[in-house]
């Protein structure tokens, strides 16, 4: 199998240490075993785990400047990515793992606390309700998801827990433009700007991977996010 600190130097200029690489070898490990009576993810074969979930998820540094302090949230985390991850490769950077299914909110705190992380929390909740919550709303550096939603949808999620200022990122696939292209009127209402697309190449995965990178510029109107459910019923 290859080496994932190997692969985190090459494709992100990252380093991992021992420690965090055996971390994420205790992660992968606890996931398969989860996984065998809990449905948290469809890839769950060691070297999907390490190059679809874990450099996947770690991706996303090529769209931040990691800082002691940062806080960021993983909107729709399931088993974890992008934000456990980036919690284990980047520790100086605060993360908040909000996912609404009750089995995997049991997963998430099991591997937080068998890995002993610090500085992480999981929050059991939809992102709708999160995003009017005094202490959520408009508090974070960064705000991520992965296959949440279609853009427009997914971000009446992501901005309004966007400090102005912050960034909110979007992983998707080969949509990723046409669905930047259909979130012009989302991103102008929930004050955001349309930063960057970033291509992101991983090894032996032929489909397209993309960072959909929305800049924070304004206050997001306080009727949004709406009530659950409206924002797939009706998007902006």
């Amino acid at each position: 199998m290859p080496s994932l600190k190997d692969d985190a130097a090459a494709l992100f200029d990252l380093a991992l240490n021992d420690a965090q690489a055996a971390a994420f070898a205790a992660y992968a490990r606890d996931l398969i075993v989860w996984n065998a009576h809990t449905n948290l993810t469809a890839i769950s074969d060691p070297d999907g785990i390490h190059t679809r979930h874990f450099l996947d998820s770690l991706s996303v540094i090529k769209a931040i400047k990691p800082r002691a302090g940062m806080r960021l949230i993983d909107v729709g985390t399931g088993a974890g990515f992008p934000g456990l991850p980036l919690k284990i490769a980047l520790p100086d950077v605060q993360v908040t793992l909000l996912e609404a299914t009750g089995k995997k909110i049991a997963f998430l705190n099991h591997v937080i606390a068998s890995l002993t992380l610090t500085d992480i929390e999981t929050l059991h909740a939809r992102a709708e309700d999160v995003g009017q919550m005094v202490g959520q709303r408009a508090a974070y550096d960064v705000v991520v998801a992965r296959a949440v939603a279609r853009l427009p949808i997914l971000l009446e999620y992501l901005l309004p827990l966007a400090k102005i200022g912050g960034v909110c990122i979007a992983m998707k696939g080969k949509t990723a433009h046409a669905e930047a292209d259909d979130s012009a009127v989302a991103v102008k209402i929930l004050g955001g700007a349309l930063r960057e697309i970033i291509p992101v190449e991983l090894p032996h995965v032929p489909d397209a991977h993309y960072l959909v990178v929305v800049n924070k510029i304004a206050a997001t109107p306080r009727d949004y996010p709406r009530k659950p459910g409206l924002p797939t019923k009706n998007p902006l």
